[in-house]
């Protein structure tokens, strides 16, 4: 059996997500596709606009044969971090024979030598990012003056490593090189719609563009069948059918609505600095003291505290880290000992149970079908992961009950996704 992985968020799934795995199995002859999916958290630092269960049953729906979830301290983390967790998960079920992801590169030859210095940090690429860090250069303008004096010909090829897409892959790759994986990297074109696009055009639309889409249709109620109409050309039917029966029920939830919740947390932990948290340095800890009087909304926080050094989406994830309480501590733990220490499966179909049944024979870590099962993880840095995770889906739920009036669902009730 040939097995496939692909690292997703589906935030909303659209038809471009159809058609990369439609492209993964073709180009790997695939038997079988493994999807691991940011939760209700992403890597933006932000909320996912649907939760993980319906997003897992758009993906079964549409090419996916089995869908487990990457623990929330790495979905919501930096690049590095996020492919790192992700493809830990990948090596531990034992089974992945190849990962496939988008790239506007296209090719993993093109993205290949960059994470290979970048994997290796000789000692001549950390002198000189560490000299261009100490004369002010931010992290991504230093590591490519490191990447200028260490391989030969990047500098005509610059422009993939400021392409989101191959940034990923790159940091895919790397991981891989790390971890001395068997696992091949399969690299698929992007194409239409750029990753930050607002616009829905004629291609695949982004996911950035269908939630500024969505959004409207909530700003605007009055327009909701105009909006929902044209989200409807850019994502499989049976999604659409999920998007319309539980907006204003069930999603869509959206940063600011996190607000009332942070503003707590803040709070809370106001009179301790915020340098526990994971990435924060005590310069953004001394300016998170500060604005807590001067912003309310969760984009008001954000908006405040990014600079020319610290970008937008690092502020977010920060204060994600926050409210998911995320510590430095844990994060240091979880890479020194390999990052993830269990998988849980959110669903699967049903004529995948062989790859399931393979997965539960050959992973080397536990298998966790049902939320009740994280109770018998033996090692206590899996628990504390799990619980984390367990905690960032019932703040998300909290949201959801407090936004629409909706039943505050349990983790340990929800049942696996089946198709």
């Amino acid at each position: 059996m040939k097995v496939t992985g692909v690292v997703a968020e589906y935030n909303p799934f659209h038809k471009g997500h159809r058609y990369h795995l439609q492209k993964a199995r073709q180009e790997t002859g695939a038997d079988k596709i493994v999807v691991v999916m940011s939760g209700d958290f992403t890597q933006r630092g932000t909320p996912a606009i649907i939760d993980k269960y319906e997003r897992t049953r758009m993906a079964l729906q549409n090419g996916a044969d089995l869908v487990v979830e990457l623990p929330s301290a790495f979905a919501c983390s930096s690049a590095e971090h996020f492919a790192s967790g992700a493809m830990s998960v990948m090596m531990s079920l034992g089974v992945v024979d190849s990962v496939c992801f988008g790239s506007e590169a296209g090719s993993v030859d093109d993205l290949y030598p960059i994470a290979e210095v970048l994997s290796e940090e000789s000692e001549e690429f950390k002198t000189i990012l560490k000299n261009e860090l100490k004369n002010g250069k931010t992290y991504p303008r230093a590591r490519n003056q490191a990447l200028l004096h260490c391989l030969p010909g990047f500098a005509q090829r610059q422009d993939l490593i400021v392409a989101p897409n191959n940034i990923l892959g790159i940091e895919y790759i790397k991981s891989l090189i790390r971890m001395h994986s068997t696992i091949r990297p399969v690299a698929i074109r992007r194409t239409n719609s750029d990753y930050h696009s607002y616009r829905l055009d004629q291609g695949f639309a982004s996911s950035q563009a269908l939630r500024q889409t969505i959004r409207s249709a909530e700003m605007r109620p009055e327009n909701f069948r105009d909006v929902i109409e044209r989200v409807r050309m850019q994502v499989p039917e049976d999604v659409y059918e999920i998007l319309f029966e539980r907006f204003g029920n069930r999603y869509p939830i959206f940063p600011n609505d996190l607000s009332t919740m942070l503003v707590y947390k803040l709070l809370l932990e106001r009179s301790h600095g915020y340098t526990s948290f994971a990435d924060v340095s005590d310069d953004l800890s001394d300016k998170l003291v500060k604005v807590t009087n001067k912003a309310y909304t969760f984009e008001q926080f954000c908006d405040h505290l990014k600079s020319k050094d610290v970008t937008y989406a690092r502020i977010s994830r920060i204060l994600c880290h926050i409210l998911l309480n995320v510590r430095s501590a844990d994060m240091d733990r979880y890479k020194e000992n390999g990052n993830v220490f269990y998988t849980r499966v959110l669903g699967f179909r049903e004529d995948a149970q062989d790859l399931l049944a393979q997965i539960q024979k050959k992973s080397k870590k536990p298998i966790i079908t049902r939320v009740s099962e994280g109770d018998r993880l033996k090692e206590e840095i899996a628990r504390r992961q799990f619980d984390r995770d367990v905690l960032a889906t019932h703040i998300y739920e909290s949201i959801v009950a407090d936004k629409f009036g909706a039943g505050l669902l349990s983790e340990y009730e929800r049942q696996i996704i089946k198709i």
